[in-house]
């Protein structure tokens, strides 16, 4: 008898991760195929139903796909389009679950990378027995995804809960979005980077970082500099986390999570970021909602949380269809 899974999808700039999920949250096969190099995107979609194809007939068990889930960027949940993804080489409004239901034949749903990181959190991770909490993806941007009631905040259009694009500072920093001063200008991958060459910049002491180019500089790294002592990681970890959690208390008093959860690369600095962001957290709320919020990693942080989430988004969206027929 063939075992039911769905087909989760991560899409990414360059690569687009694919993986086939039961509903326990197994993994039972997944690989990865370019995002680019395609004219259309109904090519891409081609290539992707292709190559899902082939690895099925390799596969020695048997499987029956029930649908497919999908994270993108900038993924409308309510209309199944991909809107005006800045890091994606289709441009404007594609009718992303269109198409691909056109093209495989079963049902499809698609919503933007944080949001399918949260459903992940909660069908698979550590936010199974919670009904409202926060994720924070740490990636090259920051994302983020709010459940309320156990359900995904969408909001009136689609696309609630863009925490990375709220201001962390007056005038800042440029962001890939056209405003100045957003949030995950300072706190993701990239903001650390920055941060750690302004301290560079303008503390007068002595580090390993000054050794070291800015295309060469991953979160791991500053990490491992934060581990042996040097003050410019640490610093750098200080501020990232202060902004953070500053931001962080904001959105508790909008929505009064039980707890907060952060994956992504950053999120592997684990104490360096998790404790000054709860410091400064506590420090900026009201006092109603003090010492009741743990920030603390991802359980999937090891695992492909982009295709698990993915998964669980339309594992959600069929489980509610079977209740309401």
């Amino acid at each position: 008898m063939a075992l039911e899974v769905v087909l989760g999808i991560d899409i990414g700039g360059t690569f687009t991760k694919i993986g086939l999920v039961d509903r326990s949250g197994e993994i039972h096969f997944e690989d990865e195929v370019p995002t680019t190099g395609y004219d259309t995107i109904e090519q891409y979609i081609e290539a992707i139903h292709q190559h899902v194809t082939d690895c099925l007939n390799q596969l020695e068990a048997s499987f029956h796909m029930a649908g497919i889930g999908v994270g993108a960027p900038n993924g409308n949940y309510y209309t199944g389009c991909i809107e005006n993804a800045t890091n994606l080489a289709w441009k404007g409004t594609v009718e992303f679950v269109k198409l691909m239901e056109n093209q495989f034949q079963i049902p499809t749903v698609v919503t933007n990378d944080a949001n399918a990181a949260a459903l992940g959190e909660m069908l698979f991770g550590g936010a199974k027995d919670l009904n409202n909490f926060l994720m924070i993806t740490l990636g090259t941007g920051l994302g983020s995804g709010l459940v309320v009631n156990g359900d995904v905040i969408y909001g009136n259009d689609g696309h609630a809960g863009e925490l990375g694009h709220i201001r962390a500072s007056d005038n800042g920093r440029q962001c890939g979005c056209g405003k100045r001063g957003c949030l995950e200008t300072y706190v993701s991958a990239t903001g650390i980077k920055r941060t750690v060459f302004e301290l560079l910049a303008e503390e007068n002491v002595e580090s390993d970082f000054r050794k070291i180019p800015f295309s060469k500089l991953k979160p791991k790294l500053i990490t491992a500099m934060a581990e042996s002592g040097d003050p410019i990681a640490i610093k750098a970890f200080e501020r990232t986390g202060f902004l953070l959690g500053r931001s962080l208390a904001d959105t508790v008093a909008h929505i009064s999570p039980s707890k907060i959860f952060l994956f992504g690369g950053l999120a592997k600095a684990g104490k360096w970021i998790i404790d000054p962001a709860k410091k400064s957290m506590e420090a900026h709320l009201l006092p109603i909602y003090r010492n009741k919020i743990d920030i603390v990693p991802s359980a999937l942080l090891k695992k492909n949380i982009a295709v698990l989430g993915a998964a669980a988004l339309i594992w959600k969206k069929l489980d509610r269809e079977d209740i309401a027929g």
